[in-house]
């Protein structure tokens, strides 16, 4: 309980500032009004899917670190740490181009009405040409949570959302010298602030001094290496893309019942990410603690560690979805003052899905033990069925074949929760993620670390 409490406590405080960023824009833009909240509701989903595609790579680093800081091989983890910035640092390029230039016409795919299209794509341009800054800093967080800082990301993040408060208003909205930019015043601030970011991680690798010393010199793309890199993270990469295309195709259903509709599932889906970001902690730190635990050895141990966080997952959420449930028309208005039909609609939302919350913890939990063991694909198959084989068909039958309209849409995610947790819980319980050994399925990695080591010491 201590080990897990020290790890998912400044995760899940470092996930709340990263929930923060859309939290303060949304506050901000809300102001602005609905169709405002729209543009930005609409394009959080497609930023997703493109971020998703890479996260696969600094999904590999992070659980090939975790393991090999458990088995006490410093050098095999600054060597991961290095080939993940140059396989991740290719990817976000890659996509950072593609997204700018397919911007238009993803928005106007969606199918939104003219009063949110331009504000749309603007916002989604600019995200687009931070993607770098953002994957750069998400490489640092996931390598550095693996061999167990979770504290230093934590701080920069605090900062940087500190000062995205501060600008926000003021690009938004304008003042003196500074013009109002609207909707993209919110995109430029947030990708200044994830500049700095990334600035101020690629120092930290850099300068030799933390647990994990990257030597910009020693930076050559071993492709071998990354062809296992991929094998391991092309599943968590199919897994997230997967989940973040459901939710555009979910955001497609709710565009066809207006702007409001499309406003209150943007409130709604950020206060769910804002209240399952605990049980996101939890399963970060089980996955690293499961990871390290793997690479060492202590199998007895790493699946009472999953078993204690998927009581305190389920308690804490439960918790949690019942305040959500009782004060949903509040959080609501708190975003959309004086909008009555958004609050009455995000209110019916939030309430329908808050007293699940707890399953999704425990659904949560037993994908983050899969992924920490290396048992990439298990995680994968099991959010992608919950997904796409029930949350989606029954997100369109009850809201398009039934009389229920948008309340059917919306009670397909309590459903999908409670399935999701008992179909993960059963898998977890046959035990078969126990057996995987990924530091002895990729040996390309032991072989070159003492290679180097061989030939440093000749020289010498």
């Amino acid at each position: 309980m201590r080990s897990l409490a020290t790890l998912s406590v400044p995760i899940i405080i470092a996930q709340l500032l990263h929930a923060a960023y859309q939290l303060i824009d949304t506050f901000w833009v809300g102001r602005l009004g609905a169709n405002a909240i729209a543009s930005v509701s609409i394009s959080f989903p497609v930023i997703f899917l493109l971020i998703s595609l890479g996260g696969g790579l600094t999904m590999a680093g992070a659980i090939l670190v975790a393991q090999y800081k458990g088995k006490r091989n410093q050098e095999a983890v600054n060597y991961i740490a290095g080939q993940t910035l140059i396989a991740v640092s290719v990817a976000a390029l890659f996509l950072a181009v593609a997204g700018f230039f397919i911007s238009p016409h993803l928005i106007k795919l969606m199918g939104v009405e003219d009063a949110v299209l331009a504000d749309a794509v603007s916002y989604l341009r600019i995200s687009f040409s931070g993607l770098v800054f953002m994957f750069m800093f998400f490489v640092f967080q996931s390598l550095m949570r693996g061999v167990g800082n979770v504290k230093t990301p934590m701080y920069i993040i605090l900062g940087t959302v500190l000062l995205n408060l501060f600008l926000d208003p003021l690009f938004i909205f304008g003042w003196g010298i500074v013009p109002g930019f609207g909707v993209a015043g919110a995109a430029l601030v947030t990708i200044t602030t994830q500049a700095l970011s990334a600035a101020v991680g690629l120092y930290i690798f850099f300068r030799g001094k933390s647990e994990i010393v990257v030597n910009p010199g020693e930076l050559k793309a071993d492709f071998s290496f990354m062809k296992k890199m991929l094998f391991l993270g092309f599943p968590a990469s199919i897994e997230q893309s997967a989940r973040a295309l459901g939710m555009t195709i979910m955001t497609f259903l709710v565009a066809g019942f207006g702007t409001v509709a499309v406003a209150a599932f943007g409130i709604g889906s950020r206060m769910l990410s804002l209240v399952v970001i605990p049980s996101m902690g939890l399963s970060m730190a089980t996955s690293t603690l499961v990871g390290q635990n793997m690479g060492a050895g202590k199998i007895d141990r790493a699946e009472k560690i999953v078993k204690v966080s998927a009581k305190v997952g389920f308690i804490s959420l439960t918790v949690v979805g019942l305040a959500m449930f009782l004060f949903a028309e509040f959080l609501c208005s708190f975003f959309v003052p004086g909008e009555a039909e958004t609050i009455q609609s995000g209110a019916m939302f939030i309430r329908i899905m808050a007293l699940t919350f707890g399953f999704i913890a425990l659904h949560m939990t037993a994908t983050g033990a899969f992924r920490g063991a290396g048992s990439t694909f298990v995680a994968m198959a099991l959010s992608v069925v919950i997904l796409w084989l029930l949350e989606l068909p029954l997100a369109y039958v009850l809201s398009t074949h039934t009389s229920l309209s948008l309340l059917g849409l919306w009670m397909a995610f309590p459903i999908a929760n409670v399935v999701g947790a008992v179909v993960a819980g059963i898998w977890f319980l046959r035990g078969s993620w126990k057996k995987k050994r990924i530091t002895e399925e990729i040996k390309v990695l032991e072989k070159a670390v003492i290679e180097e080591a061989v030939i440093e010491e000749s020289l010498q």
